[in-house]
């Protein structure tokens, strides 16, 4: 894996890390022998990570290609990502006693995270195979882990690969892919946060993973017109800014270019209002009120998000006024780090108000 270090712009030393090869094209699937042979598994056993759509959607035929080029290849079929879920599975490999050489994740960002955390745990590096591409977990070093009714965010390595066939993400629903392109939008307020608590906080910040994640939201603003459902352009346009995203993350070595207030307002309404919006919508809406407070075009991040047809009100994703509210008034509370809310947060009132003039209320 790629490692390097940036030491003039971030104090202390951090390292960097991020996907070695990144594979983005139309029924490339194909391919996958050839890219395992490029980070150098020439041969082996393969633990592929799916569920039983996404086996059906592109699962099956990878594993028949990889097994026709000699590899072995075992298929576990994961549901939540829990840590019940994690330790079950781990289970289930120690008992057959195979040693893996890669962990393959196949299928949608709970899928791609269960490869995550078993890498992690059996200290070897995973492949990313998306088949949709609804937020920018596809390539970053953080994975989402429920505990009970939250989620929890941990580090984890980057992919060492990504193999994303834009013809099996093209035929997805196309909601997955605007929550991805409102994730990615959402990196505009997460750097400004991120730049404020730099200046105000002395926390350590990073030029280029910062100019990387305002790169991929400008891919998002500048082509936000040709974002439409089922054309496979359409997906390159969004896996491109997505895996960009994530890549950030990497050499930042943290979520901060990625995820501010826009994010602690969706992780909060999230845990208020379970199973109302994807991940992408929320951070979408957060991210219309968070431009608000920093005082940036927040007029143009809602009419992009309107473009590509992403929920730009509570009342598109049938969420209860009361629960926006008091998520607005908690977001701060999430997790410890400093954004735009502030210390203490926001007051009801000027909750109401910043939902209010916004319109997402």
């Amino acid at each position: 894996m790629i490692i390097l270090r940036e030491v003039l712009v971030m104090k202390p030393t951090k390292w960097m890390d991020f996907p070695r090869r990144i594979l983005v094209g139309s029924n490339i699937l194909h391919e996958a022998p050839l890219l395992l042979q490029d980070i150098g598994i020439s041969e082996g056993a393969i633990l592929m990570i799916t569920g039983k759509k996404s086996y059906d959607i592109c699962g099956s035929l990878l594993k028949d290609i990889l097994e026709d080029s000699g590899y072995l290849v075992d298929v576990v079929h994961t549901k939540d990502v829990t840590k019940k879920e994690v330790t079950n599975v781990l289970s289930g490999i120690k008992e057959k006693g195979n040693n893996y050489d890669i962990i393959m994740g196949v299928g949608g960002g709970s899928k791609i995270d269960m490869a995550k955390l078993l890498a992690k745990e059996l200290s070897i590096d995973y492949v990313s195979v998306p088949t949709i591409a609804s937020h920018d977990g596809i390539a970053s070093p953080r994975a989402s882990l429920k505990e009970r009714y939250e989620q929890v965010s941990i580090q984890v390595k980057s992919p060492i690969a990504i193999l994303a066939d834009t013809a099996v993400i093209s035929k997805a629903d196309y909601r997955y892919t605007a929550s991805g392109v409102a994730d990615v939008i959402g990196n505009i307020t997460a750097v400004r946060d991120w730049i404020l608590a730099h200046k105000l906080k002395g926390e350590p910040f990073s030029e280029s993973a910062a100019a990387l994640s305002l790169t991929a939201a400008r891919i998002i603003l500048k082509n936000a017109e040709s974002i439409k459902p089922n054309l496979e352009e359409s997906t390159r346009l969004v896996v491109k800014a997505l895996a960009m995203s994530g890549v950030s993350m990497g050499v930042a070595g943290s979520s901060r270019p990625a995820s501010g207030s826009e994010h602690l307002f969706a992780h909060a309404l999230t845990r208020i209002a379970p199973g109302k919006g994807l991940h992408g919508e929320l951070v979408g809406l957060g991210t219309i009120m968070m431009a608000y407070l920093h005082g940036i075009n927040w007029k143009k991040i809602k009419k992009t998000l309107e473009i590509i047809g992403a929920p730009t009100s509570a009342y598109d994703l049938d969420l209860d006024p009361n629960d926006v509210i008091l998520a607005l008034t908690t977001a701060h509370r999430i997790r410890r780090r400093y954004t735009i809310l502030g210390e203490t947060g926001l007051s009801e009132e000027a909750a109401k108000t910043l939902a209010k003039r916004t319109g997402v209320l």
